[in-house]
């Protein structure tokens, strides 16, 4: 995959961000959502979070992201590991939310999220230079004017992406990313995912089913299942006996 030349402005200390989990837990009512969950999550590492459903993965990235309640600590550490205030953190949901029908583009979406001017007047020059350079960066410079009803799932998907990248966070967390892509797709996501990890030295949190897939590009994974049942590298995570119950016998692809 050709990347973009450009590189998009940051002013983050990126790849400077480690997330440290020390015995969170989550309860809904009497139902336990997380329960001890102790992890280390390094920088500059892509981590796979993969479970069955209901296994409290979205949580666990709401955590993260400060929207759930809990007990436990969330710290997050620079590269000397000494406590940092909290990061810029990207957030790619499963889904957005909009009306199809609406004539919505991409330009007027990242008008939306990063000005204070209504939309409909458009993007003003220094931000739409920003905005065309996360677009490129994400594979999705040709959509600036694609209304949103238009786009594949997979072309959302790299809008979202590259909406999450403006301005460049220290942490990206991707919540089931490719979720309706076909599987020529799916590789081509986590692939462009794992070179801007590589370009940008990104900490990534990325949820997923797509196990055999995204191993081939996961520096670590994570096996939850309310609790943490298994963590490691991916080959040695899919070896695990209660991985290969749930999603069968898995072997890690090749970069």
């Amino acid at each position: 995959m050709i990347m973009a030349e450009k590189t998009i402005q940051n002013t983050n200390s990126c790849g400077s961000c480690c997330t440290k989990l020390v015995q969170v837990g989550v309860k809904l009512g009497n139902n336990v959502i997380l329960e001890d969950i102790s992890l280390h999550l390094h920088c500059g590492q892509l981590t796979a979070i993969v479970g069955p459903n209901g296994a409290g993965k979205t949580t666990l990235l709401k955590t993260i992201l400060g929207e759930v309640p809990h007990t436990g600590h969330v710290h997050f550490l620079d590269s000397g590991q000494k406590r940092r205030d909290k990061p810029f953190i990207g957030y790619v949901p499963q889904r957005l939310e909009f009306d199809p029908s609406a004539p919505m583009t991409v330009a007027d979406l990242f008008g939306a999220a990063l000005q204070k001017r209504p939309a409909w007047m458009g993007l003003a020059k220094v931000q739409r230079k920003i905005v065309e350079e996360s677009l490129n960066a994400a594979g999705a410079g040709h959509l600036l004017n694609r209304k949103l009803g238009q786009l594949s799932g997979g072309e959302l998907q790299r809008v979202m992406l590259a909406l999450a990248l403006t301005p460049l966070p220290d942490l990206l967390l991707l919540d089931e990313p490719v979720s309706g892509v076909d599987m020529a797709g799916v590789e081509a996501f986590y692939e462009m995912v794992s070179q801007l990890r590589k370009r940008y030295h990104l900490s990534i949190i990325l949820v997923t089913h797509d196990l055999a897939a995204v191993s081939g590009f996961a520096d670590r994974m994570i096996f939850l299942d309310k609790k943490i049942i298994a963590q490691g590298l991916p080959d040695q995570v899919l070896g695990h006996p209660l991985v290969q119950q749930i999603f069968g016998r898995l072997k890690p692809e090749s970069n």
